[in-house]
């Protein structure tokens, strides 16, 4: 299903609904309780169109085990949501139903939003943009479709500030196709995972360090021995199998030894 359907709803914005659960649209209230979260984008960056779910328990999709067993679960219906440049500032705005409406009920789940590089030409030519500044919110206790085993949930409440360190990370790859990606690196996972449930508002601050740049070069041939090459910013290189670390980023920045 691919509906685009309209509101003029005090700044709902426009929805691209691509998901199951029997047909259903999303049909908010005008009055209807909102959540709002604001991304400040810094220079070089873009802020990514918001993945939306919400889910309902009033249309249920009918599952099949692996013993050939059926089970229900929640519907579940997917949008695609285009935060908006307020003014000429860098701060982008969505505002989303809580109660998606329709006799399906829906309600809002999660949302999986950030920012990436919209602009790499400062690393040299053919470096395509990659992910690395993402972040997912739960508005109830429902897993996320993207999750990761690794990755903590940290619990909030109230309005809600994440404000967050990122370096500009530049990979050549070698095997498969030769390419040169530019992508964000923080402490932790590509996504960064809160649980929110009462909160209405939510603001994004990342804080990027565009002059300390991670260089990475991988292997041509893959075989025992042959590790990922790290140029940290200082001009230190590791070879020796290990991730890039973010730790030595901050010490570097912040001129402490490592």
């Amino acid at each position: 299903m691919n509906t685009l359907i309209r509101h003029a709803l005090g700044g709902v914005l426009l929805f691209n609904l691509s998901g199951c659960a029997q047909n259903q649209t999303l049909s908010p209230s005008s009055g209807g309780e909102q959540v709002s979260i604001t991304v400040k984008v810094p220079p070089n960056l873009a802020a990514d169109p918001m993945r939306v779910m919400y889910r309902s328990e009033k249309c249920p999709i009918k599952r099949s085990g692996p013993d050939w067993s059926s089970y229900e679960e929640d519907g579940y219906l997917s949008t695609t949501v285009q935060p908006q440049q307020q003014g000429q500032s860098d701060v982008y705005e969505a505002k989303l139903a809580i109660n998606g409406g329709s006799r399906c009920e829906w309600q809002l789940s999660n949302v999986t939003f950030g920012v990436t590089y919209a602009n790499t030409t400062h690393f040299g030519e053919n470096v395509r943009g990659g992910a690395g500044g993402g972040l997912i919110v739960m508005f109830d206790q429902r897993l996320p479709q993207q999750r990761s085993a690794f990755a903590a949930t940290r619990e909030v409440s109230g309005d809600v500030l994440i404000k967050k360190d990122y370096y500009p990370w530049v990979i050549e790859r070698f095997l498969v196709r030769h390419e040169k990606v530019a992508r964000l690196l923080s402490g932790g996972e590509i996504y960064s995972y809160y649980r929110a449930k009462n909160t209405r508002t939510v603001a994004f601050e990342p804080q990027l360090y565009a002059g300390y740049t991670l260089y990475s070069v991988e292997p041509k041939v893959r075989e025992d021995g042959n590790y990922t090459r790290y140029t940290y910013p200082d001009g230190s290189v590791t070879a020796d199998g290990s991730d890039p670390s973010f730790k030595r980023l901050q010490a570097i920045r912040l001129g402490q030894s490592q």
